[in-house]
């Protein structure tokens, strides 16, 4: 039998009585078995060409701060700040804005309609902005991150079933 649960926070696995998670590589503990499931992700920072009428385009993370921008919240791991990444500089900026959401589909919608920039995932935003429905910015800042991975602390015996799940989703 598979039980599956989702849940965007982080949980550890053993405590909980789980065989198996799924999450990002960074936030997999050392001790952990992990399985790539997924290409690296690299995020995009969009808004409508009408948020762009009246706002200029930032040219750091720091413009950022001058913008409306909507969060994100991760279960409870509480509202994420986004992260950027150029060379040897990391910036972490705590945006603020006229919306949080729990649901990306819901922000990207957001953005289409003009109320403010969203960090999402690319993937979520390509044809949009091939579209012209977005307009994507700072993208020097974004480069890709480590993707899914899933992941189970090391034992002798597997369950059939996490052996099943590994093999169908090992990438």
């Amino acid at each position: 039998m598979l039980d599956v649960t989702t849940d965007e926070s982080r949980v550890d696995l053993v405590a909980a009585g789980f065989d198996a998670g799924i999450h990002f590589g960074e936030f997999i503990e050392r001790d952990m078995v992990a399985v790539r499931v997924s290409p690296d992700p690299r995020p995009a920072i969009v808004g409508s060409p009408t948020y762009f009428e009246s706002h200029p385009k930032p040219k750091s993370p720091r413009d950022l701060l001058n913008h409306r921008c909507m969060n994100f919240r991760h279960g409870s791991d509480g509202v994420y700040r986004w992260e950027f990444d150029k060379g040897k500089q990391s910036l972490t900026v705590a945006v603020n804005g006229p919306l949080v959401v729990d649901d990306v589909e819901l922000m990207v919608r957001a953005a289409i309609d003009g109320v403010g920039l969203a960090f999402v995932s690319d993937d979520r935003t390509t044809h949009h902005v091939a579209s012209g429905a977005l307009i994507r910015v700072l993208e020097d800042w974004c480069p890709p991150f480590p993707g899914f991975f899933l992941y189970y602390p090391s034992r002798r015996q597997q369950p059939a079933a996490v052996s099943a799940l590994i093999d169908t989703l090992r990438l």
